[in-house]
C-alpha cells in the first residue's frame, strides 16, 4: 500500500498537486501499518491517518473512527497512538462517524476531558444534541460540553477577521464567468479539487496560474484576484474551489480543499457571492479601476477601504452581508450557521438567553409597503406573511436538485456534513450533463451516486432519462421554496435560488438554506404577441428593453446590470402554460439574477400538476426510487390541487424598478449575439451572418419546439452537410419517445440532423463540441466564450430561426423567417404546440393506475 501511494504522491506532485484523500481500502491498510509501523515510518503513517483522511461519513472516515475508537477502548493498539490521542483524533473529524465514541467517552473517567475537548468544537451534531442534553443531566462532563457549545468557545477560538490584510493583486480585465474558471471540457475532474483547478483560466487567462504562483514567491503575500465582473454563468462551486486552491490556505483534517481568499471585482454575481461565502473567503464588491497586477494593496474590511503600500486610498466598499467577518472568521457561512444554531440550541436547553457573541442577521420591516410575490413565497417558507428585501432568514427547501457534474462535489460535501438522511421534504439527482458521451469518471458516477441518493430518501433519475430543470419542474408545488447545483433551476412555479454544490448538500442535508432577501425588478409585459413573434423572442424582449431604458449595459467595464443579484419577476401573461413560463425563469440565469418568479393562473398550474401526479405515479410504477419520497411529493400535489390558490403580490408591494416590455414592438425575432446573452439585437440587424452549426436543445426546449423546426424542414431539402451541420436533442426521453411516434425523428433524419440523446449536449460544452471557430445558432441557454466550442460565434434565439438557419445556411432576413413560419407554423399552432400532458397519454396513465398512495 505504501509503495502503491507514494507512486501516485510522486505522480501528482509532478503535476504540482497532493494526492488524493486515502480510500476505505487503504485506509484498512495503513490501520495495520499503524499497529506495527516500520521502522522510519512512524512520523509518515501518522500523518496519513492525521490529515488525508476525509472527515465526516465519507467511507474511509468509518474506518478511521472505528480504528481510533478500538484503541480509545483498549481493544487494539498502536505505539504511536495512545487512548487519549485517539480520541483527540476523533475530535478532528467534524461529525458523523466519531460520534458515538466521543459521546461514550463522556463517562469513561481517563477519558472524559479529552473528550470533551473533542466534542466542544465539533459543530455537526444534529440529532446526537439530544443524547448529550440527556446525559448532562447526570454526567459532569456531558454538561461542560454542553456549556462551551453555550459560550461559543468552538467560534472565540478562531482568529477573527483581521483590521488589515496586506495582498497582492492578480487582475484579469473584463468578465470572468465560472465556465472561465472550471471550464466544461474538464467537468469530470471537477471533485478532484486540485486536478481541476489546474486548468482554471486555460482559456481565458492562459498563463495566470504562473503568474499568480510568481507573484506569491516574489513578495511572500497572499493573492488578491480581481475582475471587473467575476462569477457569471452557473452555479459550479467548482469555479470557487478552484480559485481558493491558487489563493486560498488548507483546511487542517480536511484533504484537498481549502478556505479564505480576497476576491475583488466591480460585481460578482450573486451564486457565485454565496459560494464564496459559504467556503470562508472574503468576496468584496468594490471599484476595481485602480487596481492592477501585481500591485501590493492593503485591504481594511472593517474601515471599508483599500489602500496602495503607501497608503493611499484606491477604493472603498461597504462589507455585505452584515455577517460576513463572522463568516470569515468561523471558516465559512455554513459552518457558522450550524455552529450559530448549536449555540442556540445550547443556551435553550441552560435556560440562558439569546448569545451576544455574534453579529445578528439583519431583519427588515417596511411599514406600510406590501410583498412581492417572491417575498411572499419566503415568507411562508419561513413560517411568515413576507419578509421584506435586506432580511437574512433561512426558508425551508421544499425542492432541492443536483445534476451529475457537481454531483459528486455535493456528495463529498454531504459526507462532510455527516448527512444519513435528507431533511428536505425533496432532492432529486440527475445524469444529463455526462450521458451522452461518458468519461471513465462519469460511469464511476453513474453507477454509485445513484444509490447514495436513494440511501438518503433522494430520488435518483438515470442516465439517458433528460435535463434536470425538465425533471425536477415536474416535481414542484405552487409557492414553495427551493434550490439546486445548477443554475438553472428556475421554477416555473414557486421560486428556486441556485446554489454551489456546498451549498445545496447543505440545504438537503438540513431541509433549509441561508438566504438575504434580494430586491426585486418588476418585468410588466404589455399589448399582444405579433405575428412570428415566439416566447423566446419576448424573453429576448427583457435585457432589449432594459438596454433602451439604461438598465442594462453590454460593456463589462463599469457594467449597469438592474437584474444582477436581484429577483425578477414577470407578469403581464397569466395564461401562458408552466412549461412556457420556465423559458422566462430559466433565463434569469443569464440576467444574473439571484431568483425569478412568473405570475401564473390557477388553471395553468392545475393542469401542469395533474400531469405530473401522472408522471411521479408512472416513475414510481417503472421502479425509481426513492419510492416514498415520490409518494410523499403526489400526495402534496394532491392536496394542493384540491384546494388550488396561488398566491398574489400585494397592491402596495416595493419594486427597485419596473421594466415594461410592449409586444406591440417586437414585430420581428430577437437574438442574442456573439458571444453575450446580454447583447440582443433585432434579426434584421444580424440577417446574412454565415452559420456553420445550429443546435436545437437544451432545458429551453419543449416537445413543440421541435415539432415546430420539423415542420419548417419537412419539404425542404436535407441540410447540406458541408456548409452546416445540425444537431438536434430532446430534453427529455418522454420528448424523445414522443417524437418518435409521431414521426418528427423521421424528419429530423431526413434533414441530415445529428440526433443526440436527451440531455444538456452541446448547451453544456463538456462533452460534444462545434468546430473550432465556428459561427452557430443554438436555442440554449447561454453563449459565453468558449462555451460551445473554442473561438465559436454563437447565437441564441428560438427554435423556429433555428430551422431556418439551418435550410439557408445563413441568418435569414426577417422576410425569410416569416415566409417559412407563416404557413408552415400559424396554421397549425393548436396541433404543434401541444405540450406532454401525461394524464392524457395513454400509456402513462396505464401505468399510473398500478400506483396507490395512501
Amino acid at each position: 500500500m505504501l509503495k502503491e501511494y507514494r507512486d501516485h504522491a510522486a505522480a501528482r506532485e509532478a503535476q504540482g498537486i497532493p494526492p488524493l484523500p486515502l480510500s476505505a481500502d487503504q485506509t484498512i491498510h495503513l490501520c495495520e501499518l499503524l499497529k506495527n509501523p516500520p521502522a522510519g515510518e512512524e512520523k509518515f503513517l501518522l500523518e496519513l491517518l492525521t490529515q488525508r483522511v476525509a472527515p465526516g461519513v465519507d467511507p474511509a472516515a468509518g474506518v478511521k473512527a472505528t480504528f481510533l475508537t478500538q484503541i480509545a477502548k483498549g481493544n487494539e493498539a498502536s505505539p504511536l497512538i495512545d487512548k487519549k490521542q485517539a480520541v483527540e483524533l476523533l475530535g478532528t473529524m467534524l461529525g458523523g462517524y466519531n460520534l458515538n465514541a466521543l459521546i461514550e467517552f463522556l463517562s469513561v473517567e481517563e477519558l472524559a476531558k479529552t473528550a470533551v475537548k473533542a466534542l466542544a468544537k465539533t459543530l455537526l451534531i444534529f440529532d446526537s444534541f439530544a443524547q448529550i442534553e440527556k446525559l448532562a443531566k447526570t454526567n459532569p462532563h456531558a454538561k461542560r460540553v454542553i456549556e462551551s457549545w453555550a459560550n461559543a468557545d468552538w467560534f472565540l477560538e478562531k482568529k477573527p477577521l483581521p483590521d488589515t490584510i496586506k495582498l497582492v493583486v492578480y487582475k484579469v480585465d473584463g468578465e470572468i464567468n465560472t465556465d472561465d474558471l472550471s471550464p466544461a471540457p474538464h467537468a469530470s475532474t471537477r471533485a478532484d479539487i486540485p486536478l481541476h483547478a489546474l486548468v482554471m483560466g486555460e482559456s481565458r487567462f492562459p498563463g495566470g496560474l504562473d503568474k499568480i504562483k510568481a507573484l506569491k514567491n516574489e513578495t511572500g503575500l497572499p493573492v488578491a484576484f480581481v475582475a471587473d465582473v467575476l462569477g457569471t454563468g452557473s452555479s459550479r462551486k467548482s469555479a470557487c474551489n478552484s480559485l481558493l486552491w491558487h489563493i486560498g490556505e488548507d483546511i487542517p483534517f480536511v484533504p484537498n480543499k481549502r478556505r479564505g481568499g480576497v476576491m475583488l471585482a466591480g460585481m460578482i454575481a450573486p451564486i457565485f457571492f454565496n459560494t464564496a461565502e459559504d467556503s470562508g473567503a472574503l468576496p468584496i464588491n468594490t471599484d476595481v479601476s485602480n487596481l492592477e497586477t501585481g500591485m501590493v494593496i492593503q485591504v481594511f474590511p472593517k474601515e471599508g477601504r483599500i489602500t496602495d503600500s503607501r497608503g493611499n486610498e484606491l477604493t472603498t466598499f461597504e462589507l455585505k452581508p452584515n455577517t460576513l467577518a463572522d463568516e470569515y472568521r468561523a471558516g465559512g457561512r455554513v459552518p457558522l450557521i450550524i455552529g450559530r444554531d448549536l449555540t442556540t440550541k445550547a443556551r435553550q436547553s441552560l435556560g440562558l438567553a439569546a448569545s451576544e457573541v455574534f453579529t445578528k442577521p439583519v431583519f427588515v420591516r417596511k411599514e406600510g409597503v406590501g410583498y412581492t410575490l417572491a417575498q411572499k413565497m419566503i415568507g411562508k417558507a419561513c413560517g411568515v406573511e413576507g419578509i421584506h428585501p435586506g432580511s437574512v432568514c433561512t426558508p425551508y427547501m421544499t425542492t432541492v436538485g443536483s445534476q451529475d457534474t457537481t454531483g459528486p462535489m455535493t456528495a463529498d460535501e454531504l459526507r462532510e456534513l455527516a448527512c444519513m438522511g435528507f431533511n428536505a421534504d425533496l432532492v432529486m439527482q440527475s445524469f444529463c450533463h455526462t450521458a451522452a458521451y461518458p468519461k471513465p469518471a462519469d460511469i464511476k458516477t453513474h453507477n454509485t451516486l445513484p444509490a447514495f441518493i436513494t440511501e438518503r430518501a433522494g430520488v435518483a433519475l438515470k442516465p439517458g432519462d433528460g435535463i434536470i430543470h425538465s425533471w425536477l419542474n415536474r416535481m414542484l408545488l405552487p409557492d414553495t421554496v427551493g434550490t439546486g447545483g445548477d443554475s438553472h433551476t428556475r421554477f416555473p412555479i414557486g421560486i428556486s435560488f441556485p446554489a454551489g454544490s456546498g451549498l445545496v448538500a447543505f440545504a438537503a442535508a438540513l431541509g433549509v438554506m441561508p438566504l438575504e432577501v434580494p430586491e426585486s425588478v418588476l418585468v410588466k409585459f404589455t399589448g399582444t404577441i405579433q405575428p412570428g413573434i415566439t416566447l423566446r423572442d419576448i424573453v429576448n424582449a427583457v435585457p432589449y428593453f432594459a438596454i433602451k431604458q439604461g438598465l442594462l449595459t453590454v460593456g463589462k467595464k463599469g457594467k449597469k446590470n438592474i437584474f444582477n443579484s436581484r429577483i425578477i419577476e414577470f407578469q403581464g401573461l397569466p395564461h401562458v402554460k408552466a412549461e412556457q413560463a420556465f423559458e422566462f425563469t430559466d433565463a434569469s440565469a443569464e440576467r444574473s439574477a439571484a431568483g425569478c418568479t412568473f405570475h401564473l393562473g390557477v388553471e395553468s398550474v392545475s393542469e401542469y400538476l395533474r400531469s405530473n401526479v401522472t408522471l411521479l405515479k408512472s416513475m414510481i410504477a417503472d421502479g425509481y426510487q426513492n419510492a416514498e419520497t415520490l409518494k410523499r411529493r403526489i400526495a402534496k400535489m394532491e392536496a394542493w390541487l384540491a384546494n388550488p390558490v396561488l398566491m398574489v403580490p400585494d397592491a402596495n408591494a416595493e419594486y427597485i424598478e419596473t421594466i415594461e416590455v410592449d409586444l406591440n414592438q417586437v414585430t420581428e425575432p430577437l437574438v442574442a449575439c456573439p458571444n453575450d446573452p446580454d447583447d440582443v439585437k433585432p434579426l434584421s440587424e444580424v440577417a446574412g451572418d454565415i452559420v456553420h452549426e445550429v443546435f436545437l436543445g437544451s432545458c429551453m426546449t419543449n416537445i413543440g419546439h421541435f415539432r415546430a423546426a420539423a415542420r419548417i424542414l419537412e419539404d425542404a431539402p436535407a441540410v447540406d452537410a458541408s456548409k452546416m451541420r445540425f444537431w438536434v436533442c430532446p430534453p427529455t426521453r418522454m420528448d424523445e419517445m414522443e417524437l418518435r411516434e409521431e414521426g418528427v425523428y423521421a424528419t429530423f433524419g431526413k434533414a441530415g440532423a445529428r440526433m443526440e440523446i436527451p440531455g444538456c449536449s452541446l448547451c453544456m460544452g463538456n462533452q460534444a463540441r462545434v468546430r473550432d471557430g465556428s459561427t452557430v445558432f443554438s436555442t440554449s441557454t447561454r453563449n459565453f466564450d468558449n462555451r460551445m466550442g473554442k473561438e465559436a460565434r454563437v447565437y441564441l434565439g428560438s427554435s423556429e430561426p433555428a430551422a431556418v438557419v439551418a435550410m439557408l445556411c445563413k441568418m435569414p432576413t426577417p422576410a425569410e423567417y416569416l415566409a417559412a413560419v407563416v404557413d408552415k407554423i400559424q396554421p397549425f399552432e393548436s396541433e404543434i404546440y401541444r405540450y406532454m400532458n401525461f394524464d392524457q397519454i395513454k400509456k402513462y396513465q396505464q401505468r399510473a393506475e398500478l400506483v396507490q398512495i395512501q
